[in-house]
């Protein structure tokens, strides 16, 4: 493995990349950041444009508000969940995700190859959607459908998907204190199977 230093890393989505209810060590993107730094890749820590409640057009609306970005390394997008929580269509989300995959192409200065999606986690299994009395298999269903259009744009685009759904559904109880969001030990399972992806990527 060549040996590249300081490269640049943007990771673009909402409250499952910003780390919601864990400390800022623990937010997947960093951990990615140090694995490889230990395999020797010198990735800086990322750059996260991330709120917690985003949806699509918010997420594309912040990152026309944020400075100019200029190009990166590596881009990672994981967006979503909050289309689906509000009850949008996966027809509307299949254009927006459309167009901010082709907006995160850009930042990897036209690389697809640079750029890996993470899918969307099942928060069906939490404890907060049973207290929440949701329909907790229609919300699995809908999150697949939401996943499932994700993985179709992204392969047609020559971008690799990451699918980390099963492992959140393995175990519904890695949560943070709210009851919703992972917690460390959940995005610690999310890096590892970014890992490989991400290494590859950078190699090429």
């Amino acid at each position: 493995m060549r040996k590249l230093a300081g490269m640049r890393y943007l990771a673009l989505g909402d409250s499952y990349t910003i780390g919601e209810g864990v400390d800022a060590a623990l937010r997947w993107p960093l951990q990615l950041a140090r694995a490889l730094r230990e395999e020797k890749i010198g990735l800086r820590d990322p750059r996260i444009i991330a709120t917690t409640g985003w949806t699509t057009d918010e997420l594309n609306a912040a990152i026309d508000a944020a400075e100019p970005l200029g190009h990166w390394d590596l881009v990672s997008l994981l967006i979503g969940v909050n289309n689906q929580y509000r009850g949008r269509s996966v027809a509307d989300y299949r254009g927006e995700f459309r167009g901010l995959l082709q907006r995160a192409i850009g930042f990897a200065n036209g690389r697809a190859e640079r750029v890996f999606v993470v899918s969307i986690p099942d928060w069906g299994v939490t404890p907060f959607a049973k207290t929440e009395a949701r329909d907790r298999v229609n919300v699995s269903e809908e999150i697949d459908a939401f996943n499932a259009a994700a993985r179709d744009i992204a392969q047609g685009t020559g971008v690799a998907f990451v699918d980390i759904t099963p492992a959140s559904r393995a175990n519904p109880a890695q949560v943070a204190e709210d009851g919703l969001h992972p917690d460390g030990a959940m995005y610690t399972a999310w890096t590892q199977l970014a890992l490989p992806v991400a290494r590859t990527l950078l190699a090429k």
